[in-house]
């Protein structure tokens, strides 16, 4: 017998469910690049070894390459992989994106829900803040992302989290995305403690070759396959 629905599956639209029950396994972080046509070409790579969900981030782009990038990328994925942009509600509601990610330092959820409309997802990191991640999904998040779980060459500086925040956070009724320093070897027990995600950079995209960016997702995706049910 299913459990009872959570407050935050009752608020969500049909639209926005349907989304939530695609972010599993692989959710690969475009790398910065500003060859649109190479990142396109990585991007597809990934999606061809398995990635279900793809996020457009490049903090130092000027605004029409993020426009560019983003509609490349936004036809890139349709129907084959979820399509989230990183930071920008106007960017993904003008290239139809399914969602967008918002950090602490980024639009308040309200303001990026009006932005983006009432079927898009929304993202939330919630870095190691159960409390920031309950917050968010009163508020409106579709799903909730906690890290840094491993040191990262992204972002050194991060913010540790601990495992026990994703079985937390899977208890609040949205998914759960585990991110930082996460390869096909650690990432199976961040799953396994209730992560229905990860969000991967430099695992993924570190060699820029093409079958090696399908390879390196193949790896991981297998390594967080889901098991029926989850």
């Amino acid at each position: 017998m299913r459990a009872a629905a959570t407050d935050a599956e009752v608020a969500c639209p049909e639209a926005r469910r349907r989304l939530r029950a695609r972010l599993r396994g692989l959710y690969a972080v475009t790398p910065d690049d500003d060859d649109t046509a190479r990142l396109v070409r990585v991007v597809a790579a990934a999606i061809d070894g398995g990635a279900s969900a793809i996020q457009y981030r490049h903090k130092h782009a000027a605004p029409p390459l993020r426009l560019e990038q983003a509609a490349a990328l936004a036809e890139v994925c349709r129907g084959r992989a979820l399509f989230v942009v990183n930071d920008d509600p106007a960017l993904a509601a003008r290239v139809g994106a399914d969602g967008v990610h918002v950090g602490e330092d980024d639009a308040a959820i309200a303001i990026a829900r009006a932005a983006a409309g009432p079927d898009m997802l929304i993202g939330v990191s919630c870095y190691d803040d159960i409390e920031r991640a309950r917050r968010a999904v009163t508020e409106g998040a579709d799903y909730v992302a906690f890290g840094s779980f491993h040191p990262s060459a992204i972002k050194p500086a991060a913010r540790r989290a601990g495992i026990a925040q994703l079985a937390a956070g899977r208890a609040l009724g949205v998914p759960v995305v585990a991110i930082g320093g996460i390869t096909a070897a650690n990432a199976p027990p961040l799953f396994a403690a209730g992560a229905s995600a990860v969000a991967v950079i430099s695992a993924v995209f570190a060699d820029p070759d093409p079958p090696a960016v399908a390879r390196a997702a193949r790896a991981i995706a297998a390594a967080v396959q889901p098991t029926p049910g989850r």
